[in-house]
């Protein structure tokens, strides 16, 4: 009885349901006669990945869990080697640098580099000589992650820089710093990213920032309008110069997001594919391998970002919402554990974990659906992609080794 305790059901559940819907979803779209040269592999690849994902879940479950902390410096380390490597000997895809290439395989680094991240952000934030009160202390803690963020949009790689932000404002909040104070360096920021979209965005960003100021601080201070105003202002100028600051791509993308039927057979095509694809499923959806955007492959690489609107097509409604079930599990598991395990490390690392896979989803779904820009992020256990779905499953793994020593670590 005490082995079946030590393994956590629900994260067994739900780790294991997403891999195989992936791998379905991966095999229906690259099944199809009409695929291209060098397709036919892809799911054997995955599969193949999945395998040695499988072995590095059984080898880090066994693992004293102290090793991740003791080490977490040096792996944060190893990760900005590689990340630095990329930009010198990285192979170019898709007009990015974001893979480097080793015999037969070519991998990702900026995958396992978010992982490292996370545990290394954790052990600054955890140590007992970090002080939450010390600005220096505050500005290190942001320095762990905007460094790999920004060696990641030098390949240049915005949906990945993108999520590796994703985890700082919980994680140090979580781990006791002013939240007041974060949004002070937050709203600027926010508001001058905004400004790349459209005026009328930059706006409703600026009242919702002055409307956060208020309701955390509970009153209004003349220091809350200058923050905001000199954000406003940043905004403004991203917003009257985006076309010299953003690629090209990077606009199109944008302008995509805003209005798909602006360029309807370009730029717009994968999305309004996709939610075709997905409207066409219905309720019970048009069966596995049966569905006619992917099986025709109206929807290119769909194998990869898209690959939520395989699974819609062909297993509906209710398919799509078993995914999301499988993925809501693991999220509220790991939630659970940050407050059932009392460990300021795993605490972290936890929080730190299930705020990036939720960003995954969130962003990728939403790219599929329309609501957010195509950004290139994957979808995590089923898009295709080696690195992706290996540094999910050995996070994954880290997480069952914590549940395993709850008892030791603090339960």
């Amino acid at each position: 009885m005490e082995k079946i305790n030590k393994l956590d059901p629900w994260i067994v559940i739900s780790l294991v349901g997403t891999i195989v819907m992936g791998l379905m979803a991966v095999f229906s779209a690259t099944h199809s006669a009409t695929q291209g040269p060098g397709e036919t592999g892809l799911f054997y690849r995955q599969l193949s990945w999945t395998l040695a994902g499988v072995l590095a879940v059984g080898v880090i479950y066994f693992t004293d869990y102290r090793i991740f902390k003791d080490n977490a410096y040096f792996m944060y380390g190893a990760g900005i080697v590689l990340l630095l490597a990329v930009l010198v000997f990285g192979r170019k895809i898709a007009g990015q640098t974001s893979w480097v290439r080793i015999g037969m395989f070519s991998f990702q680094p900026s995958e396992l580099t978010k992982m490292v991240t996370i545990i290394a952000l954790a052990r600054f934030l955890s140590d007992d000589q970090t002080d939450m009160t010390n600005p220096l202390h505050f500005l290190i803690a942001i320095g762990i992650p905007l460094f790999p963020t920004a060696l990641v949009m030098l390949q240049p790689d915005t949906g990945t820089a993108l999520t590796c932000l994703s985890f700082i404002v919980p994680m140090v909040v979580l781990a006791g710093f002013n939240p007041y104070n974060i949004l002070l360096i937050v709203v600027p920021i926010a508001l001058l990213l905004s400004g790349f979209f459209n005026f009328t965005i930059l706006m409703v960003f600026t009242v919702l920032s002055l409307l956060a100021f208020i309701l955390v601080r509970k009153k209004a201070e003349l220091h809350q309008f200058i923050i905001t105003g000199a954000g406003l202002a940043g905004g403004l100028l991203t917003w009257k110069f985006t076309a010299s600051i953003l690629k090209p791509h990077q606009i199109k993308r944008i302008q995509i997001f805003l209005d798909p039927m602006s360029d309807p057979r370009g730029a717009g095509y994968n999305a309004l594919q996709a939610k075709i694809a997905i409207a066409s499923g219905g309720l019970l959806g048009k069966g596995f391998l049966q569905g006619t955007q992917t099986q025709l492959r109206y929807i290119p690489a769909q194998w990869t970002d898209f690959i939520f609107c395989v699974i819609a097509e062909e297993l509906g409604l209710i398919g799509a919402t078993f995914l999301l079930v499988f993925y809501l599990i693991l999220i509220l598991r790991l939630v659970w554990m940050v407050g059932a395990i009392k460990n300021k490390f795993v605490e972290l690392v936890l929080a730190g974990y299930a705020t990036l896979l939720m960003t995954h989803v969130v962003i990728n779904i939403g790219m599929t659906i329309g609501v957010m820009p195509v950004i290139g992020v994957p979808l995590p256990f089923v898009s295709y992609g080696g690195s992706s779905i290996v540094a999910n499953m050995m996070m994954v793994a880290l997480v069952m080794n914590f549940f395993r020593n709850r008892r030791n670590i603090g339960y």
